[in-house]
């Protein structure tokens, strides 16, 4: 991704600059800390990506930008206190490193001052950027919730996964592809074109990662293979899983789910055999690639130089291109 760093560069010292500790020290100290720790900034530099396809000026898109990263992290650090997350990034959270209220009432400011940087644009285009925000802002907390009654829950189906991880995750790649396009005054249709590309992809992406938490190389996944069969996460595995199984499998696979008395490493390596037995694995994949082709084919639609899209064509190659 050498074509984003630009992007990111840019992005990283817009934070510099504008994200100064100012009275109350309480409220903006957590939120210069938060987005200091870094992060890989790729939701801003899709949206300067898609905005210069179309001709936009970095300047002119940096400020919408700003606020993708800023809600974007905005979004971590409330998840981080329902989680009751210890750290991010390698560093302590905000709610650990202060308290409960702090994480509570920062968060709540980078959303407000997220919104706060789209009144830069003019009025029209300001109207567009902000319903697209809230429309995503308000399903990505409608992710998180399915996310949330996902744990009670006895069947969940494939429909809901999606629709989940699509909020939780994809909508927001969408949005920032769309809002370069918008500040850019490409036509809807190239709007739309984008969004797709973005929405299919970010689901692509997030079943290939609930296929390597289970198959994965662990030196190459870089975490803790199997954490969501020990957590007993519905992800799209146990799902299908669950619809594929004979009846012994299907009773086997909700005992173990639904434990954690047994030997974890036991645990994984028996689940995962049942999801390989029913067929769960190979279907996984293909949806892998079933997503992925959807999306590079909403980006081969569009309408301009292929060399002006080559750096997201590049993207998602490097962004799916992972061992299953």
């Amino acid at each position: 991704m050498k074509a984003f760093l630009p992007y990111i560069a840019l992005v990283e010292d817009f934070f510099k600059s504008n994200l100064k500790s100012q009275a109350p020290h309480g409220l903006y100290d957590p939120i210069t800390y938060i987005m200091g720790l870094g992060g890989k900034r790729l939701r801003p530099a899709l949206l300067m990506a898609s905005g210069e396809l179309f001709g936009a000026k970095k300047e002119d898109l940096i400020q919408a930008a700003a606020a993708i990263e800023l809600f974007h992290n905005f979004t971590l650090v409330h998840d981080d206190i329902m989680d009751e997350a210890p750290l991010r990034r390698g560093e302590e959270t905000i709610h650990q490193k202060w308290d409960l209220n702090t994480g509570i009432l920062s968060g709540d400011a980078m959303l407000i001052k997220s919104y706060q940087l789209f009144e830069s644009y003019p009025a029209e285009v300001q109207v567009q950027l902000v319903q697209l925000f809230s429309k995503t802002a308000l399903e990505v907390c409608e992710g998180q919730q399915y996310d949330v009654e996902f744990e009670s829950q006895q069947n969940v189906k494939l429909a809901q996964y999606i629709k989940m991880i699509s909020y939780k995750t994809a909508v927001l790649i969408a949005a920032a592809l769309k809002m370069g396009a918008i500040i850019a005054n490409a036509s809807e249709k190239e709007q739309n074109q984008l969004y797709t590309f973005g929405l299919n992809l970010g689901i692509a992406f997030q079943i290939q990662d609930d296929y390597l938490d289970a198959f994965a190389d662990p030196e190459k996944f870089g975490k803790q293979v199997g954490g969501d069969i020990v957590e007993n996460k519905k992800t799209i595995l146990v799902i299908k899983a669950l619809e594929f199984a004979s009846s012994d499998q299907e009773q086997e696979l909700r005992n173990l789910l639904s434990t954690q008395s047994v030997d974890q490493d036991q645990k994984v390596a028996t689940v995962k055999q049942l999801f390989v037995e029913t067929g769960s694995a190979d279907f996984t994949k293909s949806e892998v690639e079933r997503y992925t082709k959807i999306a590079f084919d909403a980006l081969s639609e569009l309408q301009i130089e292929t060399d002006k899209k080559k750096v997201l064509f590049d993207f998602a190659q490097e962004l799916m291109v992972r061992d299953l």
